[in-house]
C-alpha cells in the first residue's frame, strides 16, 4: 500500500509539473469566483483609490498562494501569472495592479531560493543580483514555501497599511514654519501629509480645482475643516500665483520606470510653472504605485484613461458637438526633470534612484507578464 501512495504521489507532482511546463494554471473554483469578483470592481467606471486596488490585488494573490493546487515554485508563478493577466487586461491603466503581482513573483523566488539554499546567507549573491534563477532550481519541490510566502505576503499587506502613516510622518523634515504650499486635485496621501505638517508647523495652502473634475474644492474642504488655512483657485491663476509659493506637493497615480509621473491632468501645468519660478516639487508617493513599466507614446490606451467629454462640452450644445472631436484625459505626463523628490514611506529619493528602487522590489524576469 504504501509503494502503491508513493507512485500515487509521484505521478500527481510530475503531472503537476507538465501543467507549469505548458503554462497552464489551475486557479480552482473558489479563486476564480474571487478573481472574477475583484474584475468587475475594477471594470467599474468610478474611480478607484490605489490603495484599495493593490491591498486587494495582494489579498487576491495569497488567495492564489494558498488554495490554488501547486507544487513547485514555478507552478505557483505560472498561477499568479494567470490571475494577474486577468486582472490587468481587465483594467490596464491601474498600474497598482501589475505592480503588486510582480511584487508577490518577486517574493516567491527569493523565498524559493531561501528555501533550497536552506538560510539566505548561503544563497548565490551574484545569482541573484544577476536576476539569474535556474529552470530546474524553479521545479524543485521545497517543502515549507508555502508558509514562507504566505508569511511575507502578510508583511508586505502591513506595509500598504502603513505607507500613508509613514509618509505623512516625515512632513516635518519638509515644510517648515509659515510657509506656502501648493498643491493640485485630491490625494489622500497629500491630504494626510499636509494635516501632519500643519500639526507641527503654520502653514498656508492654494489647491488648483482641478477641472473638469473638481476635486481640488474636496481638498480644500478637508483640509479647512482640520483647520489649515486654505485657499481654492482656479487651473487658470498657478502660474500667476506660483511667485508666492515655496514648495509644491503632489499626489500621483503611478511612478514611471524612468522617474516620470502619471498624475492627475493639471499636474503637469503645475510642476511647469513650479520649475519657471524655481519652486521645488515634492511628490508623495507609496512603494506600491512604483511601476517598473516606462511611458510609451503610442500606448495610450494602457497609460491613460480616457472619460467622457461632457464635463467639458455639454452634449446640449448639439451643433457644436457634431463639428469637434474631444478628448477628456485623466492623467497629465510629467517627466522626471520636473520632480525635486519623491517622499515614499522608506523615505526621500531624488527621481534619478527610482530605477535601484525598482531593482529592489521587482525580478527583471517579470518585467512583461
Amino acid at each position: 500500500m504504501r509503494t502503491i501512495r508513493n507512485r500515487l504521489c509521484t505521478a500527481g507532482m510530475a503531472s503537476g509539473m507538465a501543467v507549469a511546463e505548458k503554462g497552464r494554471s489551475d486557479l480552482g473554483k473558489e479563486v476564480e469566483e474571487k478573481l472574477h469578483e475583484f474584475i468587475t470592481y475594477l471594470k467599474q467606471k468610478n474611480p478607484h483609490s490605489s490603495y484599495d486596488v493593490a491591498k486587494r490585488t495582494v489579498l487576491l494573490l495569497r488567495e492564489v498562494c494558498s488554495k490554488t493546487r501547486w507544487y513547485s515554485a514555478r507552478d505557483l508563478i505560472t498561477n499568479i501569472r494567470a490571475a494577474g493577466k486577468k486582472l490587468i487586461a481587465a483594467q490596464p491603466s491601474e498600474s497598482a495592479v501589475g505592480n503588486m503581482v510582480r511584487r508577490v513573483l518577486k517574493i516567491v523566488r527569493e523565498e524559493h531560493a531561501s528555501c533550497v539554499a536552506g538560510s539566505v546567507d548561503e544563497v548565490d549573491v551574484r545569482a541573484l543580483l544577476q536576476g539569474r534563477d535556474d529552470s530546474d532550481d524553479l521545479s524543485r519541490q521545497t517543502p515549507h514555501l508555502k508558509g514562507s510566502v504566505i508569511e511575507i505576503i502578510n508583511d508586505l499587506l502591513g506595509e500598504l497599511e502603513l505607507s500613508a502613516s509613514n509618509i505623512s510622518s516625515q512632513a516635518p523634515d519638509h515644510i517648515h514654519s509659515s510657509e506656502v504650499l501648493m498643491t493640485t486635485g485630491y490625494s489622500k496621501t497629500v491630504e494626510a501629509f499636509l494635516k501632519a505638517a500643519a500639526r507641527k508647523r503654520k502653514i498656508e495652502v492654494i489647491v488648483a480645482e482641478s477641472a473638469p473634475f473638481y476635486r481640488g474644492q474636496e481638498l480644500a474642504k478637508n483640509l479647512a475643516v482640520a483647520g489649515v488655512e486654505t485657499i481654492v483657485v482656479t487651473d487658470s491663476a498657478v502660474f500667476a500665483i506660483m511667485s508666492r509659493v515655496n514648495k509644491v506637493i503632489i499626489g500621483t497615480h503611478t511612478v514611471m520606470a524612468d522617474g516620470s509621473l502619471k498624475a492627475i491632468n493639471g499636474s503637469y501645468a503645475l510642476c511647469l510653472a513650479a520649475k519657471r519660478h524655481s519652486v521645488p516639487v515634492l511628490v508623495c508617493a507609496a512603494l506600491f504605485k512604483l511601476s517598473p513599466q516606462y511611458p510609451c507614446s503610442y500606448d495610450h490606451d494602457t497609460f491613460n484613461k480616457i472619460v467622457s467629454p461632457h464635463d467639458i462640452l455639454r452634449f446640449s450644445e448639439g451643433q457644436l458637438v457634431s463639428k469637434v472631436h474631444v478628448q477628456n484625459p485623466v492623467f497629465d505626463h510629467v517627466p522626471p526633470d520636473l520632480i525635486t523628490l519623491f517622499v515614499s514611506n522608506i523615505g526621500g529619493n531624488a527621481p534619478s534612484y527610482v530605477y535601484r528602487l525598482i531593482s529592489e522590489l521587482y525580478h527583471p524576469d517579470d518585467q512583461e507578464l
